[in-house]
């Protein structure tokens, strides 16, 4: 069992990003080193874990650490549920390459299924096949966004609440549009549009790829409100851009994070397929 002397965090970005070493994700995971982990996750939002070979088991079980494992709404094109533990990839259906995979909405900045009423605490990708140049994964801080707003625009979103919609989501991204039983399993949620970090007590933007219009206001400008803010928080200066290597295990923060992958390689030619996890959270306040 992995312990906490040999464990060591080095800061990748001011914005996000602490690269754990000394750990070995395989082995059972002991109470002192899981609290180190935690406060590490707390500081840096961002961890990562390099060199990590874990099984979809050995996942699963590392995942359980940090609370109930989320299922997935999104269907296999069988028509099955996906696993728990599944992978996230650019595979067509004869599993070759492609730059037009099925699903594409993890392109576009999101947080982690904000429309379930108790959205994701977490989110754990373990990189299994990746190609040799690209591929990033950017992530953006929406409490160093939220932080940076001028106060006038502070108070003016203080209250308000946003519609997140797994149908509406569907739409934005010219996807299949939603069956009618996964509108009637995910309905439309309603959260605040600045929510307060449950474990920092940080106020960050709740936003992003799954929201469908605000309450009370009309739609375009509440669209319009929406656009602006999710520019301003995704600007380079909020955002850490992690490159992955083949074997990393990387750890984010869905209560004060947004991301999105990168299509900044050859999709037709190399295999991208990463191993994930989501830990279910609270409901936003």
């Amino acid at each position: 069992m992995t312990d906490t002397a040999t464990m060591a965090v080095r800061r990748l970005s001011p914005v996000a990003g602490g690269e754990i070493t000394g750990v070995d994700l395989s082995e059972p995971l002991g109470s002192e080193l899981k609290a180190t982990m935690v406060r590490a996750f707390l500081e840096h939002c961002v961890l990562v874990f390099r060199d990590q070979h874990l099984t979809a088991d050995q996942q699963h079980a590392l995942t359980l650490h940090f609370g109930p494992i989320e299922e997935h709404v999104a269907r296999r094109p069988d028509g099955a549920r996906l696993p728990v533990v599944h992978v996230v990839q650019n595979l067509d259906e004869n599993d070759h390459p492609t730059s037009s995979p099925r699903e594409r909405g993890n392109y576009f900045w999101h947080s982690d299924k904000s429309y379930h009423a108790m959205p994701s605490l977490l989110t754990m990708l373990h990189a299994l096949e990746l190609p040799p140049v690209g591929g990033d994964t950017q992530f953006a801080n929406t409490a160093l966004g939220y932080a940076a707003l001028p106060e006038a625009t502070k108070r003016e979103i203080a209250d308000l609440k946003v519609v997140h919609s797994w149908e509406a989501s569907r739409g934005k991204i010219g996807g299949r549009p939603a069956t009618a039983e996964e509108v009637l399993e995910r309905p439309p949620v309603t959260h605040p549009l600045v929510r307060t970090h449950p474990d920092t007590g940080v106020k960050t933007l709740y936003l992003g790829l799954h929201t469908s219009h605000v309450v009370g206001m009309a739609e375009a400008e509440g669209r319009a409100l929406l656009d602006r803010l999710l520019a301003h928080t995704t600007q380079p200066a909020f955002v850490y851009v992690h490159q992955w290597r083949r074997g990393d295990l990387v750890i984010w923060d869905n209560r004060c994070l947004l991301h999105r992958a990168v299509r900044n390689y050859e999709m037709d030619k190399h295999r991208r397929i990463l191993q994930r996890t989501v830990v279910r959270g609270t409901v936003p306040f």
